[in-house]
């Protein structure tokens, strides 16, 4: 009576463990998938944190290779002045003694009864050479990086020489120093003097490039914009004009 049952029983206990294993399958399945898209969710969050700081740090090289190529444009533009200066002080005070020179030897011709009117002569020349020597010494030191003795002695030139032609230039290397030493303040007022009292000399356009630069030092970003927008409209095709266009599109 029993044994027919047995089948049975084994039939439906078979039925049931492969519902089971098939229900614990369809469960598995669907914990994977679920994780898998926890997963690739968590993986495009990194890429695109990634690629955002990626972009971020472009950005923000780019703009720092700008600012040294500017850096570099104007120290490039100062050098080859101040080579020129240089040269020509040298070539200014040979001159000078070549002019003593001759001086010197028409002098020595002249009678004896006209020397002492032709005495103060030779004085009065010395002082071009004497003015040569204190400008050539500033440009030394300057060029040797000694900018506190370079400012000094510019500063020192522009009073023992005012009525120099080298004056314009004297204020704007004094400038340039006292920039390189940070007291911007005293900077401001050298590059202003050449922009304002030789408007038309070579070095007013990279003194008001120079003004600006201390006036953004000191956090006068007005100031600054003024400065570049005058230098832009009065001396529109100068080197300084193409740096102050940079400069006013940030």
């Amino acid at each position: 009576m029993f044994r027919p049952l047995l089948p049975r029983l084994l039939a439906g206990l078979l039925v049931g463990v492969c519902a089971t294993q098939a229900q614990a399958g369809l469960f598995d399945d669907e914990e994977a998938r679920a994780r898998i898209n926890s997963l690739r969710n968590e993986l495009a969050g990194r890429i695109e944190k990634v690629e955002a700081n990626h972009s971020r740090a472009q950005i923000e090289l780019a703009n720092q290779i700008e600012e040294l190529k500017t850096e570099i444009a104007r120290l490039r533009g100062e050098n080859e002045v101040l080579t020129n200066d240089l040269a020509n002080a040298n070539k200014r005070q040979k001159d000078f003694y070549v002019d003593l020179d001759n001086r010197l030897r028409k002098l020595e011709s002249t009678p004896a009864a006209e020397a002492p009117q032709q005495q103060a002569t030779p004085a009065a020349a010395a002082d071009p050479a004497a003015e040569s020597r204190d400008y050539e010494a500033a440009l030394t030191q300057l060029r040797g990086a000694k900018y506190k003795e370079a400012a000094a002695g510019f500063i020192a030139f522009t009073k023992a020489y005012p009525a120099s032609s080298f004056l314009p230039s004297a204020h704007f290397w004094a400038a340039s120093a006292l920039y390189q030493l940070k007291d911007n303040v005293g900077a401001a007022e050298q590059y202003n003097k050449v922009a304002t009292q030789w408007p038309d000399d070579s070095r007013a356009p990279d003194a008001l490039l120079g003004l600006a630069s201390t006036q953004q030092a000191r956090g006068d970003n007005v100031g600054a914009s003024r400065s570049l927008e005058k230098l832009v409209a009065k001396y529109p095709s100068s080197s300084a004009a193409q740096i102050a266009r940079q400069r006013l599109k940030k």
